[in-house]
């Protein structure tokens, strides 16, 4: 019993670290790298140690010692000491689907995936260059990138690489000057007179509003009736002409920054679908429709003029244009589309209780009614349900308006009750929604404060030992003149995983 249990066991070294169990324990996932372990013929396949019998892995063995558990238990879970990256790497590499993690680890698996969407989003890779003036913008790390680093890489980043077209390089410099103000100094000069138009532009729209600069004038319109012309006088405000001027200086600096970024964006039809884009767009338009509505007298012209008047108000949306220079406000943005669920919950529970606490106010409020009222309201405030629609909305947000109040001993208490589950309402989802906070804030200063990293080495051939190495593959290397590059590939690939998050 005993010999044929020494005959059935292994011995795995994983970084420095022994592990032994059994090969029967291995085979519990077929499919799977350790699985292969166990076959008769794994040390013709795998850097295998004759002498002390044991195979050997250049990997994570911290990691490792969690994946051999799932081989004994059948349960996955995640150690809380290892980034998500490095953990979704190590389950690539032994070759088992992070599917299988456990529900209880699933969400603290999945977190690092939302992390890098975040960092990526907060400067996409322009916040790293604070330092230096004349950094080029990084790219985007799609698959097109990665094969292109890959190939300056295996080149020696030659000039004959670099050059491309003319449109393609003066593309790549006109677009981060408009949308990546950390690119260079002359797109921070960019983002500062954004800045200043966009504060401007507010400022003018508040102004706007006020007497002093609406003066009441007189208007005459001249009218012809049965063959009489007929004169008739009217009084309405107009905004002073120094203000529209400032608004138009605005708009022409606002519609060349828009013409300028959506000709030379990368990819048109992203552009036009981003919210900002549309903000853009919205905001300048009504002002030239009304620039050019203004000279005709028509009774259909006066109809548009006086609606587009009344939509100038989209201009106010131009505020969200400073999320492209305030961190802090994508920060904001992503922990309100982060706590969508939280806040739809917090909807619904704020409904439930108006409902309940509306229609109790209700029936509360009539007793000790006049028995002579026939609709016993006389009384109260509370007509009907639907007016409790407000109170309760203004009692469980605590706000007390007092334009509304119970008046009966049964009404104040159903109030105080109302108010109490208002409290606890609104207090439930708050937390998640300040962890979200603050989970994204502390994202948005490590991609400011994160240096950029500058060498990039040529990874070398697999060794023994390493995690690409296989014996059977690198013979293969001989035969086929493609293996080479794939075996490149993985290795960047996998450290340029790494590299960026």
């Amino acid at each position: 019993m005993g010999l044929s249990d020494d005959k059935d066991r292994i011995v795995i070294n994983v970084g420095g670290i022994r592990h032994q169990t059994y090969r029967s324990t291995l085979r519990t996932l077929p499919g799977t790298r350790l699985s292969w372990l166990a076959e008769p013929d794994a040390p013709n396949h795998f850097d295998y140690d004759a002498k002390i019998e044991e195979f050997f892995f250049d990997r994570h063995p911290g990691v490792f010692a969690h994946i051999l558990n799932y081989y004994r238990t059948g349960k996955l879970h995640c150690p809380a000491d290892v980034c998500g990256p490095l953990y979704e790497e190590e389950l690539a590499f032994w070759g088992i689907d992070e599917t299988d993690v456990e529900p209880c680890c699933w969400m603290t698996y999945r977190q690092h995936r939302e992390a890098e969407e975040a960092l990526d989003s907060f400067g996409g890779g322009g916040l790293l260059d604070l330092g230096n003036d004349d950094a080029e913008p990084e790219q985007e790390h799609g698959e097109d990138d990665v094969d292109e680093m890959t190939r300056r890489l295996a080149h020696g980043d030659s000039p004959d690489v670099r050059s491309g077209t003319l449109w393609s390089r003066w593309q790549k410099h006109v677009w981060a000057l408009f949308e990546d103000p950390y690119s260079s100094k002359y797109a921070r000069w960019v983002a500062l007179a954004s800045l200043f138009f966009i504060l401007v532009s507010i400022t003018t729209f508040c102004l706007e509003t006020h007497e002093s600069f609406n003066p009441i004038i007189n208007r005459t319109e001249v009218e012809l009736v049965d063959n009489v012309t007929v004169e008739h006088t009217y009084q309405e405000p107009e905004t002073a002409a120094y203000l529209t001027y400032i608004e138009g200086v605005c708009v022409v600096w606002f519609t060349f920054e828009f013409l300028m970024r959506i000709t030379f964006c990368p990819n048109k039809f992203d552009f036009i679908r981003n919210a900002l884009n549309i903000i853009d767009f919205v905001a300048i338009l009504p002002f030239y429709l009304e620039v050019g509505l203004s000279g005709l007298s028509s009774k259909a012209a006066k109809d548009v003029l006086g609606f587009l008047r009344v939509v100038r108000f989209v201009r106010i949306l131009r505020i969200f244009k400073l999320t492209r220079h305030f961190v802090g406000l994508r920060v904001l943005g992503h922990t309100l589309r982060a706590s969508t669920n939280e806040f739809l919950l917090l909807i619904i529970f704020l409904a439930l209780g108006v409902l309940i606490f509306a229609t109790m106010i209700y029936y509360a409020e009539r007793i000790g009614a006049n028995p002579n009222d026939p609709r016993a309201s006389e009384h109260t405030q509370f007509k009907n349900i639907p007016i409790g629609f407000w109170w309760a909305v203004v009692t469980m947000t605590t706000l007390g308006y007092g334009d509304m109040y119970p008046q009966t001993t049964s009404g104040m208490l159903v109030g105080a009750l109302c108010a109490l589950a208002g409290v606890l309402t609104i207090a439930m989802p708050v937390p998640v929604i300040v962890n979200n906070f603050g989970m994204y804030y502390s994202l948005a200063m490590a991609k400011q404060k994160l240096p950029k990293k500058k060498n990039r080495h040529i990874p070398r051939a697999p060794q023994p030992g390493s995690p690409n190495f296989c014996k059977s593959s690198i013979s293969s290397q001989h035969q086929s003149p493609v293996a080479h590059d794939d075996v490149f590939e993985i290795n960047y690939k996998a450290g340029m995983s790494i590299f960026f998050f």
